[in-house]
Order: structure tokens, then C-alpha cells, then sequence
């Protein structure tokens, strides 16, 4: 899924908010930089006024030495501002990316899985890392701006006060000036959105094929691939390209018009000197304000870096919007993991993938939910533990809708191993540990024990502590130390998704001992593709087509040959296994 894919599109005005945020979000420095913004303009503007009654003292017209020292003052003011300035850029574009970067996180971990799992790997990193670090100067740049219009307002202020003439001839030339800015602006904003659309585009394409590697390498697709992948820095050079001539083309039309209003003004200035109605000092100040006024045009490049950066936080505000999950503030009730669904409906647009209603499973119950592919199997494991929410009806644990209940209590009474499961954490105690809430090393060992991880672990260099990235796993040992974690964490309910999927027979029988041993306290609920899983379950839920077919023990439904052709197309051991269980 490219950027052009993301379900939230482009908000102008959300987007804008977001940049306000970003910009707040600099911390203490920002403060600082809006100080210095006051005392640079002060400085700035005070300086050719100083300067220039200096040039007149030493004419005899003041007293030079009082206004020298003035000088030397506001020179070393304006050199420590330019020396703070540069560390309050640096610390505020920090941590107003760093701030992005976490809301950003922070909200996609706990956005609808509906909503995230469509988006492209690629894409969204490209928006984490490379957006977010574009998006965190808008603080420096706007302050930048702001002291640059500022210092240009008081140039051309300072001009009134020596001469109205000069301000007049000055000002002649400012609707042409904002005209082209305003030009400038819209062309740059929209190259610039395209600019980032297409780095995200590539970052997708690259994730893409970094995944399927095996595979374009067993193909000999290689420089297929390559090409497919550089196919879009063609439009990224062409954008590119086109923000660097519009960025020189303003730059040049704006020192163009500004030197010929700076020759206006001091020639203006020149015959108001002949005329006596200003003094030398007064004549080079004015020479320096028009300079000053003319700073007006630094705002480019601060205009410049604001517009990548709104082009950059809309990207990241399209992540934000998606829809969270809204979690209660209910503690899970007592119980034993007794599940109804009432009225349950989950759709995608106007098809109906899953409909269940009045399902009751019993606290404690082993389930087994199997099906043809497209029966709504995953949809069903996702509602258990709110993966998913349905569109209409609710799910009840232990008589309380799963949307009343603590997001944290949740997440303990319900645990879920997967088919394909992450390694999340340093080692791989940790990656057993790992949850809302940490689980002690004796409970680590016993999962890893119950999930028959435990002798391979041990087998590893530090066993336990073994680092992640030094402890290499088949599939089915990757499977056995995410059940492991999945039996460390789930309290009241366990949902399995096609986790014996890379396991062989014998393992899978044996974690299936401990399901009906020490995990038989809990509810669990097992996708399966395999007979000899769903004869071991207490009830099998057939589904088809998004409907329950039937609610009922294995024995009875093998009875029906339709049930039998579900597992036809599995290997011949599943079969068998169904027989060694002594079901026909």
C-alpha cells in the first residue's frame, strides 16, 4: 500500500494544528529563541541609528566617544544572539522531532488494526523517520520568519523617522514583492507535497522487495526488481529539480527588485543630503535601515523550510487521523472466560465477512474454529481479544462488553499466540516476558516448559539471557517461544491463530497435552486446519461463507461430509491423527 493509500486523506486545517503543535513542542529553547527574537530586532534596528551618530560626532556634530561605545555594545549583543540562536535551532527542531516521532508511534500502536495493517511498511517508516526529522525545524523557521519581517518593519520605520521620501520611495515596491512571494508559495507547496509522496513511494517499493529477496533472488529478477524500485526517483528528480528553479527564481526576481528600491532610496536619500534636510549620519543610517528593511527577503528561506515542513506534518497528520481504539475503565469481572457474541456483524464496505449471533462459549471451554478459507476464521480470533471490533452487536467476557473493559486488564485476561510471531525484545527471556505486565523469570520457564521451548533455549549460549539476534530459530521453534509468551500472559482467555502451523507432529501433539493440561483452566479458542487438532477441542465452530454452520463436538461433525472435506487437503498425518484419537 503506497501513500496514496493511506484511509485518512490530506486535511489542510488538521494539518496546519499539527504544525502549530510541533512548533509548541520545542521546549524551553523555543522560549528562548522568541527572547532573542526581541532583543535582536531591538539591536538591529538601534544599530545604524547608533553608527550614524557616531559618523557625525566624529564630523563634530556629537559626541563620538559616547556613541562609539553604544556601538561596541550592540555588536557584541548581536554576536551573542547569533551564538544562542544556533544552540536554541538545534535543541528545539530536536525535541519537536522527537515529540512527533513518539505521538506519531504512540498512536499508531494503538490505532485499529483494520486501519493499520493495510499500510505499507515502507511508506509509513519513510513518514516516522524521514518526515518527522523534516517537520521538527517549523519552531526556528517560523521564529526565523517572524524576526526577519520584524527587523524589515523596523528598517522601513526607521526610514520614516530620518524621511517620509525615503519611506515612500521604499514601500513603492513592496505589492510587487508580495505578489511574487504569494507565487512562490503555492508552487512550492505543491512540489513539495509530491517531493515526500514519492520517497514514500520508493520506501515502499524497497521494503517490498527486501521482503520477497528469496524470492526475486530464486526468480532471477533482480534488475527487474531494481528498476522497479528506482522507477519513481525519475519524478522525485523532476520534483526536486522543480523546487530548486522556483526557489531560484523568487531569489532572483526578489534581489533583483530589492537593489533597484535600495538605489531608489539612496538617491532619494542623496538629494535630501544636498538639500540639508538630513545629516551624513543620517544618510549612512539610512543606508543601513534600506539593508535592514531589504532582510525582508531572508524570509524565503525560513518560507522555504516552513513549506517542507507542511508538507511533511500533513504527511504525519494522515497517520494520526486514523481512528484509536477507545478502550472502558471496567475491571474484568469474575469469572471463569465465559464468551458470548450478541448480534455480532463485521463488515468490509457493504460485503459481510463475519456474522455470528447468540454463540455462547463456556468458561474454560477448548474450541476449535476451522473452515474453508474466507470463512471469517481470523476475524472470529480477532474479535476474542479486540484485535477487531465489529461493526454492529458486541462481544461479552464473563458478562461485560469487551469495549467497558481497562485496556491493561484486557490485554492480561486475553493472550494471543500467532501463526508468524515477533521477536520482541533483547533476549529471548524477554521476548517470553514480554507484556503489559512483565512476567516473573519462574513464570518465563514454566511457558517455555508448557510450550516445549524450554530444551531448545537452554541449548542456546546463555540460554535464557541469549540475545535475540544470536539465538537463530526454525519456524516452528519461532512458533514455540510465541505460544510460550502467549502462555505466560493470558489469564482468562487463549487465542491461538494457526499457530501449528510450522510444527511437527509430535510437538504439536505435545503442546496440545499441555492445553488440556496446564492451560486447561482458561478458555481456548485454536484456529485449526487439522483433524487431529479440532477431535482434541471440547466443541468445534464451523464456519463458512461468514456464518456459523454449526456449534458442535468433532465426533458429531465428522459424521457430515462436508466437515470431513475440510480437511482433505491437509497432509496425511492429520488425518491419521484424527483416527489415533479414536474418531472415525
Amino acid at each position: 500500500m503506497t501513500s496514496e493509500s493511506v484511509a485518512a486523506r490530506p486535511d489542510r486545517r488538521s494539518a496546519n494544528q499539527l504544525l502549530v503543535s510541533v512548533g509548541r513542542h520545542g521546549g524551553p529553547w523555543l522560549g528562548v529563541l522568541a527572547v532573542l527574537v526581541v532583543i535582536l530586532t531591538a539591536a538591529e534596528t538601534a544599530l545604524p541609528a547608533v553608527l550614524g551618530r557616531t559618523i557625525d560626532g566624529a564630523l563634530g556634530r556629537a559626541d563620538a566617544g559616547h556613541w562609539l561605545l553604544w556601538s561596541a555594545l550592540l555588536i557584541a549583543v548581536l554576536v551573542a544572539c547569533d551564538v544562542a540562536d544556533e544552540l536554541g535551532v538545534a535543541n528545539t527542531a530536536a525535541r519537536s522531532t522527537a515529540w512527533l516521532r513518539r505521538t506519531t508511534l504512540r498512536h499508531l500502536l494503538s490505532a485499529r488494526l483494520r486501519s493499520v495493517v493495510p499500510l505499507s511498511p515502507g511508506d509509513v517508516a519513510s513518514r516516522l523517520v524521514s518526515n518527522t526529522e523534516g517537520a521538527g525545524g517549523a519552531g526556528p523557521d517560523a521564529i526565523a520568519a517572524i524576526t526577519s519581517l520584524v527587523l524589515a518593519i523596523g528598517g522601513v520605520v526607521a526610514l520614516a523617522v530620518i524621511d517620509p521620501w525615503l519611506f515612500l520611495t521604499f514601500i513603492a515596491g513592496m505589492p510587487l514583492l508580495l505578489l511574487m512571494f504569494w507565487a512562490f508559495a503555492k508552487d512550492a507547496s505543491e512540489l513539495s507535497e509530491r517531493y515526500l509522496e514519492t520517497q514514500g513511494e520508493i520506501s515502499s517499493r524497497l521494503v517490498s522487495a527486501l521482503y520477497g529477496a528469496r524470492t526475486i533472488a530464486a526468480a532471477g529478477t533482480t534488475e527487474l526488481e531494481s528498476r522497479r524500485v528506482l522507477t519513481p526517483l525519475e519524478d522525485l528528480h523532476r520534483h526536486g529539480k522543480g523546487m530548486w528553479r522556483a526557489q531560484s527564481r523568487i531569489t532572483a526576481q526578489d534581489t533583483l527588485l530589492l537593489a533597484l528600491l535600495e538605489i531608489a532610496v539612496l538617491a532619494v536619500a542623496g538629494f535630501e543630503l544636498s538639500r540639508g534636510r538630513i545629516s551624513p549620519g543620517e544618510l549612512f543610517a539610512a543606508s543601513q535601515y534600506v539593508v535592514l528593511a531589504s532582510t525582508g527577503s531572508n524570509a524565503i528561506s525560513s518560507l522555504t523550510g516552513l513549506i517542507r515542513e507542511r508538507a511533511a506534518v500533513a504527511r504525519i497528520d494522515e497517520l494520526l487521523r486514523l481512528p484509536a481504539v477507545r478502550y472502558g475503565s471496567h475491571p474484568v469481572p469474575p469469572g471463569t472466560g465465559h464468551l458470548r457474541f450478541r448480534e455480532v456483524t463485521v463488515r468490509d464496505g457493504e460485503q459481510v465477512l463475519l456474522q455470528i449471533d447468540g454463540l455462547v462459549v463456556e468458561g474454560g471451554a477448548l474450541v476449535a474454529v476451522v473452515g474453508p478459507s474466507g470463512a471469517g476464521k481470523s476475524q472470529f480470533a480477532a474479535l476474542v481479544g479486540r484485535l477487531l471490533d465489529p461493526d454492529e452487536g458486541a462481544v461479552l467476557l464473563d458478562g461485560l462488553a469487551l469495549t467497558e473493559i481497562d485496556h491493561g486488564a484486557l490485554r492480561r485476561a486475553i493472550g494471543y499466540g500467532f501463526e508468524r510471531p515477533a521477536m520482541i525484545g533483547n533476549t529471548l527471556a524477554d521476548v517470553i516476558a514480554f507484556g503489559d505486565r512483565v512476567a516473573s523469570r519462574e513464570e518465563v520457564t514454566a511457558a517455555a516448559e508448557a510450550a516445549l521451548a524450554d530444551p531448545f533455549i537452554k541449548r542456546m549460549p546463555a540460554g535464557y539471557d541469549t540475545p535475540v539476534e544470536d539465538a537463530p530459530m526454525s519456524g516452528g521453534e519461532t512458533q514455540r517461544i510465541g505460544l510460550a509468551r502467549a502462555f505466560a500472559h493470558a489469564e482468562r482467555v487463549l487465542v491461538l491463530d494457526d499457530v501449528a502451523a510450522s510444527l511437527d507432529t509430535v510437538t504439536e501433539h505435545e503442546i496440545a497435552r499441555a492445553l488440556t493440561g496446564a492451560m486447561a483452566d482458561r478458555t481456548r479458542i485454536l484456529v485449526a486446519h487439522r483433524a487431529s487438532t479440532a477431535a482434541r477441542a471440547d466443541h468445534v465452530l464451523w464456519l463458512e461463507a461468514g456464518q456459523v454452520r454449526a456449534y458442535a463436538p468433532h465426533q458429531q461433525l465428522w459424521e457430515d461430509p462436508a466437515y470431513r472435506a475440510l480437511f482433505e487437503s491437509s497432509d496425511s498425518e492429520s488425518f491419521a491423527g484424527s483416527l489415533w484419537d479414536g474418531h472415525p
